[in-house]
């Protein structure tokens, strides 16, 4: 039996603006064309004869080669020609061109079972640790008058969540074999970005205008966590100094939360952020003490915050927790967005960007060497997700899925 949403003490965010559009701007990629062969016409009479057939040979031994190597990428390109991961293995999946992946979620109970979310009414499956992916068709998903971007997805034991845009929201108590849509208010300020699951039958999911839900019985009914939206709290606080205020829009660009339920969520204009701690009523806005517009943000391993930059500068807080202070890390970045951070250890941190850009660093983010071999890569990677210190992912646009080897 259908359920609907019921929201508790929440009456001021009840009275908040229209929704107002998530916006994620995705770069088309270029062709790659493999390099013809050129004939030298330019050698001397007397070497022609034994230059032909050297070259005869060596046209005979590549075409063969070519002929003999799986194709596994691009139509018309060998193995050999894929770009050398090292690290990390390109996964091609099934899907049209022009999907966007947003996010990534295994079974607990079973590591090898795990869904990929993207736009265009994306969910995908696989059952082989992410190796393999096929489609995957929910009934209570599909909708001919919408086309849905999936944007999160959440698993505890065998219970998982997902959440997306237009507001859609489905539950599985049975490691995703049966997915069931619960019903949502018609008034639920913004759109639902992320949602977490906190315990049995719990989970917590965040929209882009700063609402943070709760639900402690499966979905049935949720309590606010805060008790107005951002641009309520920014219409009482712009006196106190919070620089760019005014033109704030009313969503967020990013959020992203950490293992201890802190959120850190970068204003949709890049020109301030703001950060929300479990029990706080308000979400807490922060000037950046850096020229340029923020990217991103999110939380190291040890606990401290990393900071990107719109034209590629990356930055970390000093210490731990929320803070003001931030240092710049020199990255070589070339010019090219880099749009997100993922820390596989609390020293191995990997960044991803524009143009296939992949760094890597073995210090916890204070130094970062180039991975020259992802340029090859016609995408933008927009997200870095380590599930556990041996399985991660990065997701980017064309349905671009690197795997991570280590």
């Amino acid at each position: 039996m259908a359920t609907r949403i019921q929201l508790t003490d929440s009456n001021a965010l009840l009275r908040s603006p229209a929704l107002l559009n998530y916006r994620h701007t995705t770069c088309r990629p270029a062709r790659f064309l493999p390099k013809a062969a050129v004939s030298d016409q330019n050698q001397p009479s007397s070497t022609s004869i034994a230059t032909s057939k050297t070259r005869r040979q060596i046209i005979a031994e590549t075409a063969g080669s070519l002929l003999l190597a799986p194709t596994i990428g691009f139509p018309g390109l060998a193995k050999s020609d894929e770009p050398d991961l090292s690290e990390w293995e390109r996964v091609f999946l099934p899907i049209d061109p022009g999907v966007v992946l947003l996010d990534i979620a295994f079974v607990p109970d079973d590591p090898s079972h795990g869904f990929l979310l993207g736009t265009r009414q994306t969910i995908m499956e696989t059952k082989d640790g992410g190796i393999t992916w096929i489609g995957r068709s929910i009934p209570s998903a599909e909708d001919e008058d919408f086309n849905y971007r999936f944007n999160s997805i959440s698993f505890k034991g065998k219970e998982g969540w997902i959440v997306g845009k237009p507001a859609i929201l489905l539950y599985t108590s049975d490691a995703g074999e049966n997915w069931e849509r619960i019903p949502l208010s018609a008034s639920l300020p913004g759109d639902m970005i992320y949602i977490k699951v906190t315990g049995e039958k719990c989970a917590e999911m965040v929209t882009d205008e700063g609402a943070i839900y709760m639900t402690s019985n499966r979905g049935y009914n949720w309590k606010a966590a805060v008790q107005e939206t951002v641009s309520a709290t920014l219409n009482r606080t712009v006196s106190s100094g919070i620089s760019g205020a005014s033109y704030y829009t009313g969503s967020f660009n990013t959020v992203n939360r950490s293992p201890d339920g802190s959120y850190v969520a970068v204003s949709s204009r890049g020109n301030f952020y703001l950060t929300w701690e479990p029990g706080q009523p308000y979400w807490q806005p922060h000037n950046r003490t850096i020229a340029r517009r923020i990217q991103n943000m999110g939380w190291r391993a040890d606990g401290g915050l990393w900071l990107l930059v719109r034209g590629g500068g990356l930055y970390l807080s000093k210490g731990t927790g929320i803070s003001e202070d931030f240092d710049e890390v020199q990255v070589q970045s070339r010019g090219f967005g880099i749009l997100d951070v993922g820390y596989r250890t609390q020293d191995e941190a990997w960044a991803a960007g524009g143009s296939g850009a992949l760094l890597r660093s073995t210090n916890g983010g204070k130094t970062w060497a180039r991975q020259k071999a992802a340029e090859s890569i016609a995408a933008n990677l927009y997200s870095v997700k380590f599930l556990n210190n041996e399985k991660g992912f990065v997701l980017g646009n064309d349905g671009v899925l690197l795997r991570y080897l280590g």
